[in-house]
């Protein structure tokens, strides 16, 4: 589902797609090595892409190594990326998207990063605004911006209280972000995300939003490990392609406060631990 929504994009048959194949956990089931070679089968047998390239693992990663990897590796050879995981499907001017603000900002090193996706909020929000960090659910960066990443999550965690940070990376106290990078600290998860976040947030730098989302997440169907099965983080594709032009390269408030609002209304603790699972590296079925 991921690919086929991928394939609709006008710019499929223009782009290189690069797919990173984990290999199975240690003591996986038959299934489970049943369910991997039938993924295989299937990625090595896409042709709608201008060149497919596949990159696959013997040994397993987990997806926090995988995506670190793979996009070091991309940026290195490439400058740039446009990155999915394979429980997201896109809006058809995805591609589109990306590509004109990669473009559009690619000289400008406040910008450290592009997100397709965007929470559910009832409020209409700006066509396009800008948020402090970086976000995770198809986006898209420079080599120049994930330089900036960093692995330390407890030096980024000590930056963040040395210079008493915590309110506003936990979005105005909305959301305990903090909390996400201690667990991630003392390995309660391995998001590389959260480090993403804190180390683009830390160096200042913003991410550029669409006011509606061109992503969706099918990975809280139940199938996902600890996902659960839920649809509060689900979105409606926008329907129309959207106008990418140059805006005031600052934090939007009126935009960081709406979202604000939207988490402090996740008030149920099921709620809160799938907004929980946005920034961690337990969604997908077989990825560790």
């Amino acid at each position: 589902r991921c690919l086929n929504a991928l394939a609709l994009n006008k710019y499929a048959s223009a782009t290189e797609l690069i797919i990173y194949a984990d290999g199975p956990r240690p003591g996986a089931k038959k299934e489970e090595l049943h369910h991997i070679e039938l993924v295989r089968k299937l990625i090595q047998s896409e042709k709608r892409f201008k060149q497919t390239t596949i990159n696959i693992s013997e040994k397993n990663k987990g997806l926090a190594n995988s995506i670190i990897d793979g996009v070091t590796e991309t940026v290195n050879k490439y400058g740039s990326v446009i990155v999915l995981e394979d429980d997201l499907i896109c809006a058809e001017h995805f591609l589109s998207f990306m590509n004109r603000a990669l473009s559009l900002y690619g000289n400008n090193d406040q910008v450290a990063c592009i997100s397709g996706y965007i929470y559910p909020v009832k409020d209409p929000l700006p066509d396009l605004f800008f948020l402090k960090g970086a976000d995770c659910w198809g986006w898209a960066t420079w080599k120049r911006s994930w330089d900036l990443f960093e692995k330390d999550g407890a030096k980024l965690l000590a930056q963040i209280r040395a210079q008493n940070l915590s309110g506003d990376f936990n979005f105005n106290d909305s959301y305990p972000y903090t909390k996400m990078l201690e667990d991630q600290i003392n390995g309660k998860n391995k998001s590389w995300a959260i480090r993403w976040y804190a180390a683009a947030y830390l160096a200042g730098k913003l991410t550029l939003y669409p006011g509606k989302s061109l992503i969706n997440n099918i990975g809280f169907d139940g199938t996902g490990t600890h996902s659960g099965k839920q649809k509060i983080l689900s979105s409606n594709f926008s329907k129309e392609e959207l106008e990418i032009q140059q805006i005031v390269i600052s934090e939007n408030t009126e935009a960081k406060n709406k979202i604000a609002a939207y988490f402090r209304q996740l008030t149920d603790r099921s709620l809160k631990t799938i907004l929980k699972n946005r920034f961690s590296s337990v969604l997908a079925k077989f990825r560790e």
